[in-house]
C-alpha cells in the first residue's frame, strides 16, 4: 500500500522534471551574464564565489567565508567613471558569493573596467546579420584557496535581442529562443584556456519583428474582410429584381 501511495507523487515529480527540461541550471563557481542590445548598450551581471573572484579576477577579497565583505571595497573593484554598479551578497553552501551589476552605452566599453579587462568585444554591421564577438583571455591567476572539488564550472551566458543566425556555443543549443551558453572547466579558466565566442544576429529585434507580423497579420485580416464585404454589395447590385405580377 505504501508502495501505491508513493508511485503517484514519483511519477508526479518525473512529469514535471520533464515537463520543466532546461529549466534547471548547473550552479557555477563564476558565470558573466551579458545582456546586449542592438545599439551595442550592454548590461552584465556576475553571480561568483569571493575565492573565484580572487583567483580569477586578483580581486583584494577574503576569500574566507566567514570573512566580512565590504560593498564599497567590490562595487570600487567593478566600477569606474560614469559606470553605475550594483552590488549585492549571497550565501551558497556556506560560502559567500558576490552579485554585480554594469550597464555600459557601448559592449566595448566594458574591456576598459578591470574586472572585464580579460576580454575583448566587438558588435559590427557583415552584410545583412550583426557579428557579436568575445575572446576571454587568461586570468589574473592569483592563488586562492576555495575548497575546490575540481567538478566546478564557469560559464559565459549571452542575452540576444533578436533571432539568432549563428553561434559556436559548444553544446549548439538555443536557450528559450535567444540565450547561449559558453561552459568551461574552473580547472581550464584557471589554466588560461580562451573561450572564444561568436554570435550572429538578426539586425531587427524580436519585439519589432514580432510587431510587424501582427500588423501584417491585421491588415490581412482586414483586406480579406473588405473583399468579402465588397464581393457581397456586388453581388446585391447585379441580381435582377422579379418582374411585379399582373393583376
Amino acid at each position: 500500500m505504501g508502495f501505491v501511495r508513493v508511485l503517484p507523487l514519483t511519477l508526479l515529480v518525473c512529469a514535471a522534471a520533464i515537463g520543466c527540461g532546461g529549466a534547471f541550471k548547473p550552479e557555477y563557481e563564476y558565470e558573466e551574464e551579458l545582456y546586449l542590445a542592438l545599439d551595442g548598450s550592454a548590461t552584465l551581471n556576475v553571480y561568483a564565489s569571493v575565492a573565484s573572484l580572487v583567483a580569477l579576477r586578483g580581486a583584494a577579497l577574503d576569500p574566507d567565508p566567514r570573512a566580512r565583505i565590504d560593498l564599497d571595497e567590490v562595487r570600487a573593484f567593478f566600477g569606474a567613471p560614469a559606470v553605475p554598479v550594483s552590488v549585492s551578497l549571497s550565501r551558497r553552501d556556506g560560502r559567500r558569493f558576490v552579485n554585480v551589476s554594469v550597464q555600459v552605452d557601448d559592449v566595448r566599453e566594458l574591456a576598459r573596467i578591470a574586472p572585464f579587462a580579460w576580454s575583448s568585444y566587438r558588435l559590427d554591421r557583415r552584410g545583412d546579420v550583426l557579428e557579436f564577438r568575445q575572446i576571454v583571455g587568461p586570468p589574473a591567476r592569483v592563488a586562492a584557496d576555495g575548497a575546490w572539488t575540481g567538478g566546478e564550472l564557469v560559464a559565459f551566458r549571452i542575452h540576444l535581442p533578436s533571432e539568432i543566425v549563428f553561434h559556436n556555443a559548444p553544446s549548439g543549443e538555443i536557450e528559450r529562443g535567444n540565450i547561449v551558453v559558453w561552459e568551461q572547466p574552473l580547472g581550464d579558466r584557471l589554466a588560461g584556456r580562451p573561450v572564444e565566442i561568436q554570435v550572429n544576429l538578426e539586425p531587427t529585434s524580436i519585439l519589432v519583428r514580432t510587431l510587424l507580423l501582427f500588423g501584417a497579420t491585421i491588415l490581412g485580416a482586414l483586406a480579406a474582410l473588405a473583399a468579402v464585404i465588397w464581393w457581397i454589395s456586388r453581388r446585391g447590385r447585379e441580381t435582377p429584381t422579379a418582374a411585379p405580377a399582373p393583376r
